[in-house]
């Protein structure tokens, strides 16, 4: 075994362990779950077969944590927002609980600001460092195992044969970046009010309402794309995957 192969178990398996000065609580850890394919069959069949190509984000502690791209050099790529927040594009299949961390408040805040530093945002890759590895990697930090594989199939299968990968799940549709604050904007703000993570009620309808108005009337002139953001194969990055833009 390659001596940083060992360094990282090392580090991800002391990660999860209470420190001796905190009392035992458990924190629970849970995974949600998006589909990126439009509903309709094809995103059906896919799923029960589980061939979906999926959008991943852990929760803990009320906040949902996911991994996104972007072209701001040593910013990181991870984000928060409130669970269940479907991302462009998305749509919300399952929860699962993954498990729990004994670790305190402190040291799960060590380990995601840590995580944080690892996932920059200008790292990110659609098939070999995507939100699906971040959860994965968070997972085994806070409980000593990581995510399901089965999340990072579709990708495991585009890294392998990157022929057969349909161009539509790559290409980003019609809507805004992913909602959400980044976690070293937050570290920098020290701000600690939810209200930032959020959408207002009538802005996420409106938002929904001019999606549906995409669809729906095709023959009317799409509105401006945003600036497509690459991955570090060139890729378009779809705009669930990329995480919210730095403020200036």
């Amino acid at each position: 075994m390659p001596a940083s192969s060992s360094r990282h178990k090392r580090q991800s398996s002391s990660m999860y362990r209470p420190s001796t000065s905190s009392s035992l609580t458990k924190t629970e850890v849970k995974i949600h779950v998006y589909d990126l394919l439009p509903p309709g069959r094809l995103s059906s069949i896919l799923w029960t077969i589980g061939g979906s190509l999926l959008h991943s984000g852990l929760v803990i502690n009320e906040r949902e944590y996911a991994y996104g791209g972007h072209d701001r050099k040593g910013v990181s790529g991870v984000y928060w927002t409130r669970p269940k927040l479907e991302p462009p594009g998305g749509t919300f299949r399952c929860e699962i609980i993954h498990g729990f961390t004994v670790l305190s408040q402190e040291e799960i805040t060590e380990v995601i600001n840590d995580t944080s530093s690892i996932f920059q945002g200008t790292k990110y890759n659609l098939l070999s460092n995507n939100c699906n590895h971040f959860s994965s990697y968070l997972c085994e930090r806070l409980t000593g195992r990581p995510g399901p594989a089965w999340l990072n199939r579709a990708a495991s299968v585009g890294l392998a044969l990157p022929c057969v990968v349909p161009k539509e799940w790559i290409t980003p549709p019609d809507h805004e970046t992913a909602d959400g604050e980044l976690v070293d904007e937050e570290e920098e703000e020290h701000d600690d009010d939810e209200r930032a993570a959020m959408l207002p009620r009538d802005k996420r309808r409106n938002r929904d309402q001019v999606s549906n108005q995409r669809i729906t009337s095709r023959n009317k002139t799409p509105p401006p794309r945003l600036v497509l953001v690459k991955d570090t194969s060139g890729r378009d990055m779809p705009a669930c995957e990329r995480a919210p833009m730095p403020k200036r």
